[in-house]
């Protein structure tokens, strides 16, 4: 997908998202690069030059925009945000209050930013909310819940059960009866994703900027009559592992376990997603044909878009009849970085 410079300028002025990741904008008379919706000032068309990647706006000379931050994923999970978030998985009793932060040199307010911003909720909120995750597995798991909430860092049982019932609505009790989907936030090269998977597989993996993302959340906890909860899985580690091995080319096809949540129609579409080979583009016309009715091609073209398993299921190969890049849930530039990294051949 070639881009005018004169399309690539508009873009920086109305800072359009539907940009990022594109293109990034060097400025000569700074000698910085940005990301289209920088919100500093705009330079002269005159002053600027574009890069497809920062590794050639660097090899130009160019450094980062301090104020975009260019070499980070939007959305991303900050160092030291992620060594916190490794330190709970390794012991959820763990209580990090200001003071903790401070002394590692972490302004209170700045991860309490964050996680208002990613999780909805303040730092210490998701700490509590991170323990009564890790509670709610093992009691599932058939551990005793007196135990388990000394365990979790609760200092009575009374107070553990009133915290619980507030955020599942159930007593502890009463919550083995629920099943459980596992949710983690895994960084990737083209965006932070959230993966969620139950014990027959992964049942989503989206970017965390989707739109409808809360909706989506909220049928698959409905569709599986399932509580959703931060924490492990042990597909997760299968899941990066393989990430990790596509997104540098040495990997075609995933094996990790699938558990995909939706009707038998879209089912036997998001099936045929998967018979796309690695480096190849089909339209939805012949994705339509491939399941038996070519007439389908509406149907077929509202059920990739409800698949939930981006990239593993590879809705990114489905293309226009005329050889543009569609929509993509998890946005155009997203797609045709895909598909340059498959080297998939367009129409």
């Amino acid at each position: 997908m070639e881009l005018s410079n004169e399309l690539m300028y508009e873009a920086s002025l109305t800072k359009n998202v539907d940009f990022e990741g594109v293109f990034w904008m060097g400025v000569k008379t700074t000698g910085i690069f940005c990301r289209p919706t920088c919100t500093a000032r705009k330079p002269k068309p005159e002053n600027v030059e574009f890069f497809q990647n920062t590794k050639a706006a660097i090899l130009k000379g160019y450094r980062p925009c301090k104020v975009c931050r260019p070499l980070e994923n939007i959305n991303g999970t900050p160092e030291y945000i992620q060594q916190i978030l490794k330190e709970l998985r390794e012991d959820p009793s763990l209580k990090f209050k200001d003071f903790d932060l401070v002394q590692r040199e972490i302004e209170p307010a700045t991860i309490r930013r964050w996680f208002q911003k990613n999780h909805g909720m303040t730092f210490h909120a998701f700490q509590r909310m991170f323990r009564l995750n890790t509670a709610f597995k093992k009691i599932q798991q058939g551990e005793n819940i007196m135990e388990t909430a000394y365990d979790s860092g609760f200092e009575s049982l009374s107070g553990f059960n009133e915290s619980f019932k507030t955020i599942f609505g159930v007593s502890p009790k009463n919550s083995k009866s629920y099943k459980i989907i596992d949710l983690k936030r895994i960084e990737t090269p083209v965006g932070t994703m959230y993966a969620a998977a139950i014990e027959e597989g992964i049942c989503m993996l989206e970017f965390t900027d989707r739109k409808m993302l809360e909706t989506e959340f909220k049928d698959l906890a409905k569709s599986l009559n399932a509580t959703i909860v931060l924490g492990e899985n042990p597909h997760f580690q299968t899941l990066e592992k393989e990430l990790s091995e596509y997104f540098i080319g040495e990997r075609t096809r995933f094996s990790v376990p699938l558990s995909p949540v939706g009707t038998a129609f879209q089912k036997s579409v998001w099936k045929a997603l998967m018979e796309i080979p690695y480096g190849e583009t089909w339209t939805y016309r012949k994705q339509s044909e491939f399941l038996g009715d070519a007439k389908k091609v509406r149907a077929v073209a509202n059920a990739n878009g409800m698949n939930k398993i981006s990239i593993i299921i590879p809705c990114h190969r489905v293309i226009g009849s005329n050889g543009t890049l569609t929509g993509y849930g998890g946005g155009i530039w997203r797609k045709q970085k895909l598909l340059e990294l498959e080297k998939a051949i367009l129409f």
